[in-house]
C-alpha cells in the first residue's frame, strides 16, 4: 500500500497539485476499491475531518481525468472507484449482496477482446463485468468449469 510520499510523487508525476483533499481521497480509494462516492466521502471525513461531498466529487472526476484512478459503474449500480489503472481488467459483481471482484483478462494485451469490427475508431479499452453469486450468496457449492477439452470440445 503506497504513503502519503507515494501519493504526493503520483499527483506531482500528474502534474496536479499537491492538496489535502486530493490525498485524502487518493488514499481512500487505494485502501477501499470499487467504493463507491459516498463510502469515500464517509472515509475521507472520517480520517481527515471536515470535506465537503462537491470537493469528492470534484477530487474523483480529477483524478479519474488524470489516470490515477478509474471510475467504472456496473448496471443498476452507483459509480465505483479503484486504484488498478492501465491494465484493463475486469469485475465479477455478485447479483445478491453487490459484491465485486477483480479479474484479469482472460488473454491478450489491453484490450483484451477484439471487436469483430472496429468502425473506423482507435479501440483503448474493452469494458466487461461478469455477473453472477458469490461464493457467500451462491445457492450450491461451486465447481470447476470444465475446460474444453474435458467436455469433448475443440
Amino acid at each position: 500500500m503506497p504513503d502519503s510520499t507515494d501519493f504526493e510523487a503520483m499527483l506531482r508525476a500528474a502534474a496536479l497539485r499537491v492538496t489535502r483533499p486530493r490525498l485524502a481521497v487518493l488514499a481512500a480509494v487505494h485502501r477501499h476499491p470499487h467504493a463507491d462516492t459516498d463510502s469515500l466521502i464517509d472515509v475521507v471525513r472520517r480520517e481527515s475531518g471536515e470535506v465537503s461531498h462537491q470537493a469528492v466529487y470534484n477530487v474523483l472526476g480529477t483524478l479519474t481525468e488524470a489516470g490515477l484512478v478509474r471510475r467504472f459503474q456496473p448496471e443498476g449500480s452507483v459509480a465505483r472507484y479503484e486504484a488498478r489503472v492501465g491494465d484493463n481488467h475486469h469485475h465479477l459483481v455478485c447479483r445478491s449482496c453487490g459484491a465485486i471482484a477483480d479479474v484479469d483478462c482472460a488473454v491478450g494485451e489491453a484490450p483484451c477482446l477484439t471487436a469483430s469490427a472496429d468502425a473506423g475508431f482507435t479501440i483503448e479499452e474493452a469494458e466487461v463485468i461478469y455477473w453472477g453469486r458469490c461464493p457467500t450468496c451462491s445457492p450450491t457449492p461451486r465447481t470447476p468449469t470444465a475446460t474444453a477439452a474435458q467436455r469433448g470440445t475443440p
